[in-house]
């Protein structure tokens, strides 16, 4: 077999691609391959410090420009990322390990982000009142906040970023996107496309690195805001660093979410359903299903039986394999870990219905797990208190809606809930008790379109501000309101001062 070879990718700063300074690297691996295919260059706290220098002046000149022009440049982003698509799934594939189908998917939603982007001059509209009193009209403005920051997960190398900062650029602020170094070539094709599309040197920038360039990021001075996506323990380590250093942040963690089975629910549909919701990207999504609860011992079994036959057909493979399913995890590190949580779950106690720890694949150097599930599992078991990010899936069984909406509200995430049921009493009562940020009835995974907020509550999510919706605008811009009155040029008031507060 031919050895792949290995490229060692820039930064993308200023307009032009950059070779890293710092003499450090990281290795880039195919996850389906298990080849080294790149190194990346991990930049210093110095080299970070020149980035956002040169982003402080790519938003003097940017601030300034219409946001009609702006918006011409998103659309032509828009229609390069279409015109990408295939080559930035192919990206995808070779440094996630998720699918070709997987990746396209995830382009189009990155798409749905640029396209309520491209509403901005709507958007950015202020209020306005006239005569509030003493003939003073009030009105407010939407202003960009400057140097930003993004950085994005592994799990999604595309649309993350994408959704991150297609809002922060078209209401005006400069953007530094930190990809994951596991997977930092989509980001670079990203930050071409950028370029393409007419963006202004500065405005858009890609700094490649590790846990120093997060920390530089998170201490200069002239990074107005973050937003974050990755584990929970992270988000909460980037949240805490931010606002200590008095920056706005978003930071989005992980989570565990359900699916409710109800004894009125279809089976069929709810397993099918709970097969794609669960295991697909190798489960490697924070709104991936992660434990079915059905309701009742009858619903219980029926699901099991159905689900497990099913589980049993699932294919793993390569990314660029049409018949798999879903791809590896992302590093071999990732695999032995879901090995650990699904060997400590039996020790346990759960019932192993099907066992995806040692899958017959083509390539045995690739980082391969087949879908697990486990039944019986209990709240006080590791493997349901904690996220496994990979293939390994739960049941809990439960008596009654009462215990299942109970079980959910006290678990520390609330991602993501969905509710299987043909009964409208039932979703009424679940959508309404469940303390969950994003809630699904009938729906697999309960991910709002690009118009509407996504985000989690508890402890899925530190800050405030959304990574969809209108929310975006809001975190991006900082508001400005107007007090404004005009005299008459034959005005003269000679009464006295007023000390009043002033009112209508």
């Amino acid at each position: 077999m031919q050895k792949t070879e290995v490229k060692t990718l820039t930064h993308f700063i200023n307009g032009v691609e950059v070779e890293g300074k710092s003499g450090r690297f990281g290795d880039v691996f195919n996850p389906s391959t298990g080849e080294k295919i790149a190194k990346v260059p991990l930049a210093s706290t110095e080299e970070v410090n020149e980035v956002v220098k040169l982003a402080k002046e790519g938003f003097t000149h940017w601030s300034k420009v219409s946001v009609g022009k702006r918006v011409e440049v998103l659309h032509k982003f828009r229609a390069l990322l279409v015109e990408n698509t295939d080559r930035l799934a192919y990206a995808i594939g070779e440094e996630n390990g998720k699918t070709i189908s997987d990746a396209t998917g995830e382009i189009t939603r990155g798409i749905e982000s640029v396209d309520f982007a491209i509403g901005a001059p709507h958007l950015l509209k202020g209020e306005h009142s006239v005569n509030v009193g003493g003939e003073i009209n009030s009105y407010s403005m939407h202003k960009p906040l400057g140097v930003v920051t993004c950085i994005a997960p592994f799990n999604f190398p595309v649309m993350v970023p994408v959704a991150m900062s297609t809002m922060a650029v078209a209401v005006g602020n400069a953007m530094i996107l930190k990809p994951s170094e596991k997977v930092p070539h989509s980001a670079l094709i990203l930050a071409e496309l950028w370029s393409e599309a007419g963006l202004p040197a500065g405005v858009w920038n890609v700094v490649n690195g590790d846990k120093e360039a997060v920390d530089a990021l998170l201490t200069n001075k002239d990074v107005m805001a973050v937003s974050f996506v990755g584990s929970t323990k992270v988000a909460e380590a980037v949240y805490e660093k931010g606002t200590k250093n008095h920056k706005r942040v978003q930071a989005f963690g992980g989570g565990k979410n359900n699916m409710v089975i109800m004894p009125d629910a279809d089976i069929d549909t709810a397993v099918n359903s709970f097969l794609g919701a669960a295991y697909g990207a190798a489960s490697q999504r924070c709104m991936a299903i992660s434990t079915a609860i059905p309701v009742g011992e009858k619903t219980a079994d029926a699901f099991v039986a159905k689900l497990t036959e099913k589980v049993n057909e699932l294919k793993v493979g390569k990314f660029d394999d049409q018949e798999a399913d879903f791809g590896p995890v992302i590093s071999a590190e990732a695999k032995a870990s879901v090995i650990k949580s699904i060997d400590l779950a039996i020790e346990e106690g759960a019932v192993l219905a099907a066992d995806g720890r040692n899958p017959k694949v083509a390539d045995e150097n690739g980082y391969y797990l087949a879908p697990t599930l486990l039944d019986h599992v209990t709240t006080d078991m590791n493997v349901y208190k904690e996220e496994v990010f990979g293939p390994a899936r739960i049941v809990v069984r439960v008596n009654t809606l009462e215990q299942a909406i109970d079980l959910i509200n006290e678990h520390e995430y609330g991602n993501g809930v969905t509710l299987y049921t043909n009964s409208g009493s039932a979703a009424r009562t679940f959508t309404d008790q469940i303390e969950v940020g994003m809630v699904g009835v009938n729906v697999p995974i309960p991910i709002p379109v690009g118009y509407h907020n996504f985000g989690g509550w508890k402890r899925s999510r530190f800050g405030e501000g959304q990574m969809f919706g209108p929310d975006t605008v809001r975190f991006f811009t900082k508001t400005k309101t107007v007090s404004e009155r005009w005299f008459d040029t034959s005005y003269n008031d000679e009464s006295k001062t007023d000390f009043d507060f002033p009112s209508s």
